[in-house]
């Protein structure tokens, strides 16, 4: 029978709750699970156990209880998938648009965690039985690279180093409109849209998380920029929000971008085309490039290249 895993932490500096402070630290887990542990227990500070509105001091020690994660929930479904890489330890998938990562909002079916307990070995169980394997994510309709665990080792590695800003992930978007600037750093705070609780959008630091998104313009069109961005932090749907805050949204996004389609698309043109990390049982450094999808490559050869 599997058992308690048990992390501990010691705070770098204060945080105004203790669930803030955790869920930077162990991204893998979703809110929800998070706040059960809390219910149940499973947070102490300094030795006692925690509520998640606690604040936590600079020096204090965090103990995580995570609960051992029960059998599989989801079925095993025969879909194929562009496995870039895959060893003992872990995989590197290149996810087509469309294919949501894992259930939720009422997909059962046809995710990419249907997919990976079909084609894979083995996956890490620290996630649950929602999310198999999964330690980060992208979006539904966003194509491109992400790493996958195959183990709870794996998985506790690749997390901190998510955690830690030192898995590096490159995006390429194409942009409405033209950007003045050939490279900058946008830094706000994201959090969930006050008018639209579906939605993320840029708010004041004490309503969301710090996130910091550096680009550089690659090629310029008429009416359009096609655009490389670094991720400093991960925060849910971060190039998205902040290309809009730029004032030039992705192109095709339904969310956040233009009512009105030039291209038929069936989602933003945004693709995770570059992912490094360092592998956990190895300490190589690893990276992995997945070509732009054949549907982006079409818009871009009917755009007129400025220059």
């Amino acid at each position: 029978m599997s058992e308690d895993k048990v992390f501990t932490f010691s705070a770098d500096a204060g945080y105004p709750r203790a669930d803030i402070y955790l869920s930077g630290n162990m991204p893998d887990l979703t809110r929800s699970a998070l706040k059960k542990i809390f219910e149940n227990g499973g947070v102490k500070i300094n030795g006692k156990a925690a509520k998640a509105s606690q604040g936590i001091k600079c020096g204090d020690s965090v103990e995580l209880t995570v609960p051992p994660a029960e059998e599989y929930s989801v079925k095993p479904e025969n879909i194929p998938l562009d496995i870039v890489y895959q060893d003992k330890d872990l995989a590197v998938i290149n996810k087509p648009q469309g294919m949501t990562v894992h259930m939720g909002n009422g997909n059962k079916e046809g995710t990419l965690v249907n997919a990976l307990l079909y084609n894979l070995d083995s996956l890490s169980g620290i996630n649950g039985v929602i999310r198999p394997g999964i330690v980060h994510r992208i979006d539904k309709d966003t194509s491109g690279l992400l790493v996958v665990a195959k183990n709870d080792a794996a998985h506790l590695s690749l997390s901190t180093q998510i955690a830690e800003k030192t898995c590096r992930r490159t995006y390429i978007a194409l942009l409405e409109g033209n950007l003045k600037e050939d490279s900058g750093t946008v830094t706000t705070y994201i959090g969930r849209d006050p008018k639209d609780r579906l939605k993320m959008a840029v708010v004041p630091a004490e309503k969301g998380k710090l996130a910091i998104t550096y680009f550089t313009v690659l090629k310029r069109y008429e009416g359009y920029t096609l655009c490389r961005f670094d991720l400093k932090t991960g925060r849910t749907h971060q190039i998205r929000v902040h290309a809009k805050y730029l004032g030039h949204p992705v192109v095709g996004d339904p969310v956040y971008g233009i009512k009105k389609q030039k291209f038929a698309l069936n989602g933003q043109l945004l693709h995770a085309a570059r992912l490094e990390f360092v592998h956990p049982s190895t300490g190589r450094i690893m990276s992995f490039e997945a070509p732009l999808p054949d549907y982006f490559e079409g818009v871009l050869k009917k755009l007129r290249p400025l220059n």
